[in-house]
């Protein structure tokens, strides 16, 4: 698997298509595409474009006024003013001086306002990624990248709130687990979903809202198959017929009881 989140290379995708789709629709006869919803202060008519973008990049690279960064203006498909930006950093000496891309931005639904943004490092490995996915000036998704590949994704699937309620964790690529907030009202995470080879294993549930797994619901044709072939290496947690103690979760959604979880001593990242 590539490096990239499928939700979100996905989105580079749409915002590929949305910006083109006038231009594909003229070719194929086809009637005019509906409206895309526009940010607050964003226009479909490029005329009345505000003078501000808000751009995305300007809050990690600082660019505006910088002397000592690049910015690349781009019309992209179907736009009839600039709506792609990229921003350079001058790295090396003498020969081996070449510029590098730390920041892209696109206006993705052409209202004149940035709604998606990717930084890079100095390698052109992906860093981060912000998204406003359904156009309403806020931010519904986050991505961070550890050595080119996805390590989290945090989403607001409310599309209202501009804070995450769900969580998706990744190992060497592969999704490992994920904290949801389905029902307390802290926001905190108050389910727990464990993933094996990219199977569902298991799902916790705490029902009372204090932090500890009350039920762990497990993949009973899963757990049948790994006992038959000897890879079962980590007991179930929570409340089962043996009567064991909830599992305790700690703060960032780590199980602190119970047994190693399938990502046992990863690193965990400041947040």
């Amino acid at each position: 698997m590539s490096g990239w989140s499928v939700r979100s290379s996905a989105w580079w995708v749409a915002a590929a298509v949305t910006v083109g789709s006038g231009v594909l629709l003229a070719a194929c006869g086809g009637g005019p595409a509906p409206a895309a919803t526009t940010a607050p202060g964003g226009s479909h008519d490029a005329r009345k474009w505000p003078a501000d973008d808000r751009s995305m990049c300007q809050g990690f690279v600082h660019w505006k006024n910088n002397t000592k960064l690049e910015v690349s203006e781009t019309v992209g498909p179907g736009s009839l003013r600039p709506n792609v930006r990229r921003v350079y950093k001058v790295i090396g000496e003498r020969d081996d001086r070449h510029s590098v891309l730390i920041c892209r931005e696109i206006d993705s639904n052409l209202d004149g306002i940035k709604d998606v943004v990717r930084t890079f490092n100095e390698k052109g490995e992906p860093l981060h990624e912000e998204a406003d996915t359904n156009y309403d000036g806020k931010l519904d998704d986050w991505v961070n990248f550890a050595d080119g590949r996805i390590e989290e994704e945090d989403m607001d699937t409310t599309l209202s709130t501009g804070r995450p309620n769900v969580w998706k964790f990744y190992i060497n690529g592969e999704l490992s687990r994920v904290r949801r907030n389905t029902h307390c009202a802290s926001g905190k995470a108050d389910t727990w979903e464990i993933y094996f080879k990219n199977r569902l294993e298991r799902v916790g549930n705490d029902m009372t809202c204090d932090g500890h797994v009350d039920r762990w619901d497990r993949d009973a044709q899963l757990m049948a198959q790994e006992e038959a072939q000897g890879q079962v290496e980590v007991a179930d947690g929570g409340t089962s017929n043996t009567g064991t103690a909830p599992v305790v979760v700690g703060p960032s959604g780590e199980l602190v009881d119970g047994g190693p979880s399938r990502d046992a001593g990863r690193p965990k990242r400041p947040r």
